[in-house]
């Protein structure tokens, strides 16, 4: 017997472990393809991969080598047949009008967006559901099986609640494209979320058709605007009498909770106890975020086992109380049992989100193995989570959420594999108030530097940056969110139909206004915040399998993955960066010079696309030199040969010329004395006729090919476009950002 051989049998009670991550691969693999696969190679092939798995384990049962690869070969056709079912049971995106429209339909929930100037007032935003537009080509369409997410008018007094039928003056657009190659996909998200777009109201909310939600108004006891209902509502795609009177239960708590506790701290409150986090001010997210409490802001694993803990103490203490109970029932399996049932509740509460889902998951086998007497907190019992979720939702895989949770709930359990006999040791050595403090601080800056720390390169991948100080912060605010707040908050939910909720929500408030105080201040230190280039997409699978590896085996041969962990982390700054970029509309361009990213042109979502350019490149971006000016070291010259809004690069041994605008769009063309010698020319118009036999990339390759990074290489130029990494696949919208026209219903014979 060999010594891997050995070695593996020796581990065979964790090979289970990895069913998981087949079935990753197995999704990864599907959501990296660049054409999208037909029914037969969608659907077949991994059905003869599950075939095949089972009779290689069928025939080589004796054999381990047999056992892992009919396993694995089952898991990873599992894992892809899951990602193409996901993809093809989601409607198509629709082709939504590029003018202003009337559109109608039906409330399905309501937030508040945070002002965004100090002048400027609240906003709120409405998500539509079974939404029609009212033009002569639209008429008699069907309603759009997907959402509507549109901004009010600030002024705009119409009083809504889930389920109220009405319409508005409103100008939409589809989900936009990546800004730049490889960059966040807008459009892949709102394929799997449902939602057809967004837009702003430009008119005021009016009422339309019935109101069949099957909820009242919140506050109210009807509407003067609403029609009755006499008869039970169509249901919408999705959605239910039970959906609707939930999100009005949660706008009425929402309200009631910002009403109590004005300003950030109630908008916190409201996030922790409703998962209405939209209305949290820009500044209050950005210093949690700067200081490693962003996850306070998220409704997950923290939130979750700090109300079942709650929930569970009460039970014990109530079922203690009661003589006969204790006597002749299983209290403590009851207690989890219930205190699970108000998790469940909670997570519905707070809007059932990714996090809080599979939180939930692992607090079902939590309370499984607590009524069966079985160990509680385990790696199997996360891996029955994570493979329910990615059968469930594999889109998921490729979100922040999932892979911050299930690395962090991993590094935990896997590091408290190691470190209880020391935890128990020391807890049996050192007795006392003052050893009983110490321990539990140690205790808790061990669980903040294990959650961190593998969470660290999911938040370089997806945010770009990095919070040194995340332990100090998390020292202070998560004790304060154990013992003051949530409890409180949860007091403060249960007295809220006795209108008692006053004076638990104040406290509440002092405790959520410490956590702020603690967020301001390590949020204003130096290199409280620092910024790292994009992550490529091996770098961060490198550290997730990485981290899998570390994790999921006891033997020494586990720091292994520490190597890949360490490629993975230094992947940003191994990678080539893009050294011209042009937005999705080909707008904007940027030139990444010295250590800053110049940037120039105008674009409906500049905004946007300078926020993604700067985090991918980590660099301050600063605008092109104006007319006849030019940078410090006389590398991007503007108002070349007196012709306007046009620079001239000179980098790496290539010469570039930049079109910034046209207002001809391309019928003014560019001198032939200033393209000759050009190895490149990119416009924000049209090229047309200007700078013939040199290679250009103007408005029009933009809209067939999306954003644009151009490499400056000592062997040629080379340019990556969005629409070669992301290929054909059904959220990659047609060029434009076309959708699939709504046509309308044929006539009744």
């Amino acid at each position: 017997m060999s010594f891997l051989t050995a070695a593996l049998l020796s581990e065979q009670r964790r090979l289970v472990l990895w069913v998981p991550v087949g079935l990753a691969l197995g999704d990864l693999a599907y959501f990296l393809l660049r054409q999208e696969p037909s029914p037969f190679w969608g659907v077949g092939v991994p059905l003869a991969g599950l075939v095949l798995g089972v009779c290689g384990l069928v025939a080589g049962w004796r054999s381990l080598w047999a056992r892992l690869a009919g396993g694995g070969c089952m898991a990873l056709a599992v894992g892809a047949l899951a990602a193409w079912v996901a993809t093809h049971r989601q409607p198509p995106m629709p082709e939504l009008p590029r003018r202003a429209v009337m559109v109608s339909g039906r409330v399905q929930s309501l937030t508040f967006l945070p002002p965004r100037g100090a002048e400027a007032e609240e906003v709120r935003r409405v998500v539509l559901a079974g939404a029609r537009f009212e033009t002569p080509l639209d008429h008699g369409m069907a309603p759009l099986q997907r959402t509507l997410s549109l901004a009010l008018r600030p002024d705009d007094p119409a009083s809504l609640w889930p389920g109220r039928a009405v319409q508005v003056r409103a100008l939409l657009r589809s989900p936009a494209f990546p800004a730049l190659p490889g960059g966040r996909d807008f459009q892949r998200e709102a394929w799997f979320s449902g939602s057809a777009g967004s837009g702003r109201a430009l008119g005021l909310v009016q009422p339309a058709g019935e109101d069949c939600a099957g909820v009242s108004a919140p506050g109210v006891q009807s509407a003067p605007d609403a029609s009755p209902c006499p008869v039970p509502a169509r249901m919408m795609p999705g959605q239910g009498w039970f959906y609707m009177a939930l999100e009005s239960l949660r706008e009425r708590m929402d309200a009631r909770i910002r009403q109590v506790l004005p300003g950030a701290a109630g908008a916190v409150a409201s996030t922790v106890l409703t998962g209405e986090g939209a209305s949290v001010p820009r500044t209050v997210r950005d210093e949690f975020a700067a200081s490693g409490l962003a996850h306070l802001l998220a409704v997950a694993g923290l939130h979750l086992g700090i109300v079942l803990g709650v929930l569970m103490a009460m039970f014990r203490i109530g079922f203690s109380a009661w003589e006969w109970a204790v006597l002749r029932w299983p209290c403590k399996a009851l207690s989890a049992l219930l205190a699970l049932l108000g998790g469940a509740a909670y997570v519905v509460l707070t809007g059932l989100h990714l996090p809080a889902a599979r939180s939930l998951m692992m607090a079902a086998v939590v309370v499984l193995g607590l009524a069966t007497g079985r160990r509680a907190v385990s790696m199997r019992g996360l891996a029955l989570a994570a493979t329910l979720l990615l059968l469930i939702m594999p889109q998921a895989l490729l979100g922040a959420a999932f892979q911050m949770s299930f690395a962090a709930v991993m590094a935990l359990i896997a590091g408290y594999e190691v470190a209880a006999p020391h935890l128990a040791r020391l807890r049996e050595e050192r007795r006392g108030f003052r050893h009983w403090v110490a321990r539990h601080i140690a205790t808790l800056a061990l669980t903040s530097l294990l959650a961190g720390l593998a969470t660290l390169p999911v938040v370089m991948a997806h945010f770009g940056e990095v919070q040194p100080f995340f332990i100090l912060a998390n020292l202070v605010a998560v004790p304060l969110m154990a013992v003051w707040i949530m409890p409180l908050g949860l007091m403060a939910l249960v007295l809220m139909p006795l209108h008692l909720d006053v004076l638990p929500l104040h406290l509440m408030g002092w405790g959520i206004q410490s956590v702020r105080h603690v967020a301001h201040a390590i949020a204003h230190w130096p290199a409280a915040r620092m910024a790292v280039p994009q992550m490529p997409g091996w770098g961060l699978a490198a550290v997730l399998l990485g981290l899998c590896w570390l994790c999921l085996w006891r033997p020494v041969w586990r720091l292994a993955g520490v190597l890949p962990i360490l490629a993975g982390m230094l992947s940003p700054f191994l990678v080539a960066q893009p050294d011209l970029l042009i937005s999705p509309d080909g707008g904007l361009m940027a030139v990444r010079e010295g250590g800053v990213l110049r940037m120039g042109g105008q674009s409906r979502g500049a905004g946007m696309v300078r926020a993604a350019w700067q985090q991918a490149l980590a660099r301050p971006v600063e605008p092109f030199p104006a007319e006849g000016g030019e940078t410090p070291d006389g590398a991007l010259v503007c108002g070349q040969d007196a012709v306007p809004d046009v620079c001239v690069l000179s980098l790496k041994g290539y010469s570039v010329i930049l079109r910034v605008r046209d207002r001809s769009d391309g019928e003014a063309l560019l001198p032939e004395s200033l393209c000759a010698g050009m190895d490149l020319v990119i416009s924000a118009a049209p090229l047309r006729q200007s700078c013939p036999g040199v290679r250009g990339l103007d408005r029009f390759t933009a809209w067939r090919e999306g954003a644009q990074a151009v490499f400056l290489r000592p062997d040629g130029l080379r340019v990556v476009s969005d629409r070669s990494l992301r290929g054909a696949r059904p959220w990659v919208m047609k060029p434009g950002g076309h959708g699939m026209p709504t046509l309308p219903l044929a006539p009744e014979e």
